[in-house]
């Protein structure tokens, strides 16, 4: 199960890595520009007339990062949030630093040096659309929503949904996971050479002290004749640890305890104080995320909904199953589900607490991440980033089917409850439950 979950397939960016090494490859070309071979097929590249779509809804969306703890037990996350308007807004870029596209590589098997190369030319000018470190927008009490990413992914490749929900009147968190499933993360250690200057590698991430020594933790693969069950289950309840130490923190923000954040940063997380409805917190991820959500479900019941996107079941315990009493959602691509990770879904339904199963025609297992969006249509499906209907399309409807979710199960006061029927599979661009025919003595 070592491929199920991961963010970029091994497909073209690796089959130009290995033709550039070969001399038939070179030959064709006799000045060689793999950059401009791999653009052909994706109209972004210099161009950059690709970008991740913005909020919808009626707020401005501001980000911000949070590192609370300088150690690899710390936590460290992406705070969206509505923010005050502003004409000329600093938008962050999408991938922070290198560190974090040599992660990508790491995880696809690839050769740094060349992979990050094109990354950075496909993706290095994109930005995330939220205002960087934006004055906070104090407009009664928002509802929180923890998200959690997949396998091989990190803190900001989610941004599209992020920012959708924060432009809808959420304080999203979005937790980058420190089990080794993360491409790449970092944390930091004391100095113990302190008269030799540090350069941090990003520069949104230098820490407050002088002190402090950057170190990179970067994916885990399985080890030859592992077992990959106990790692996926340890990674699985790390996760969901993480998850309820990000809640803890902003439930200390909200109170107007003093939360020091380890990185430079000019937000004033004060501002936030007695800004958040912590009787309605809802946990979402996808993929590895998604078995995260009910992960967290069981462990912590201050959550009172999930979400979760297209997810892989395989690193939970069935024996907590019985211990999930929240509602929970999921939404499904058409392409990634197969049976047996189908009916273990089933088995959280209950006769009591509402589970709600919907599948979005012509999306792949990468219609959720912001990948999706930053590609071209031969490339994006031949990566497997883009699946047949339009990538807009898609989250839209898994956006506004979650809004309607958690108006529904966080008793909230919105207009989000026009979308009720999205949560039943009532559209033309969805499946109610599932597309994979189980079979009957499966049930």
């Amino acid at each position: 199960m070592y491929s199920v979950g991961r963010l970029v397939q091994l497909t073209l960016v690796k089959k130009i890595y290995e033709w550039s090494k070969s001399t038939s490859g070179l030959k064709f070309i006799p000045k060689w520009n793999w950059l401009a071979v791999f653009t052909m097929g994706n109209s972004s590249g210099h161009n950059n007339t690709m970008s991740i779509p913005p909020g919808k809804g009626p707020h401005q969306v501001g980000c911000t990062d949070l590192m609370v703890g300088h150690t690899v037990h710390g936590t460290f996350l992406r705070l969206y949030y509505p923010c005050q308007a502003s004409e000329h807004p600093q938008l962050p870029d999408w991938v922070p630093c290198r560190e974090y596209f040599n992660g990508l590589a790491d995880f696809m098997k690839m050769n740094r040096a060349l992979s990050e190369r094109i990354f950075n030319y496909l993706f290095g000018n994109c930005k995330t659309p939220a205002a960087w470190n934006a004055s906070f927008k104090q407009d009664g009490k928002y509802p929180v929503i923890i998200f959690s990413h997949g396998l091989g992914a990190f803190r900001t490749l989610y941004s599209a949904i992020c920012v959708e929900l924060a432009s809808r009147g959420f304080i999203v968190a979005s937790v980058e996971h420190r089990d080794e499933s993360s491409s790449a993360t970092f944390y930091f250690r004391e100095d113990t050479e302190p008269g030799i200057k540090k350069h941090p590698s990003c520069d949104i991430a230098k820490p407050v002290s002088d002190n402090l020594e950057e170190v990179w933790m970067y994916y885990r693969p399985l080890k030859s004749g592992e077992n990959e069950f106990p790692l996926r289950n340890k990674q699985v309840k790390q996760r969901a640890d993480e998850c309820i130490r990000a809640l803890d923190i902003l439930f200390d923000i909200n109170s107007g305890k003093s939360v020091e954040n380890v990185l430079q940063c000019d937000f004033d997380l004060s501002t936030m104080e007695n800004s958040m409805d912590l009787c309605r917190i809802a946990i979402m991820g996808h993929s590895f995320g998604g078995a995260t959500v009910i992960e967290c479900l069981c462990k912590d019941v201050k959550f009172k909904c999930g979400v979760a996107l297209d997810t892989w079941m395989f690193p939970l315990d069935e024996e907590i199953f019985p211990g999930v009493k929240q509602p929970i959602f999921f939404i499904n691509s058409e392409k990634f589900q197969w049976i047996g990770n189908i009916i273990r879904m089933k088995k959280l339904d209950s006769a009591i607490f509402p589970r709600k199963m919907i599948t979005i025609k012509g999306t792949v297992h990468q219609s959720f991440p912001d990948f999706t969006f930053l590609t071209g249509n031969w490339i994006g499906r031949l990566m497997k980033l883009k699946g047949d209907i339009d990538p807009h399309i898609a989250l839209d409807l898994s956006n506004k089917a979650t809004l309607a979710f958690l108006q529904r199960h966080l008793n909230m006061d919105r207009d989000f409850n026009q979308w009720d029927p999205l949560i039943d599979g009532k559209d033309d661009n969805l499946i109610p439950g599932t597309n994979i025919t189980i079979p009957q003595s499966s049930i």
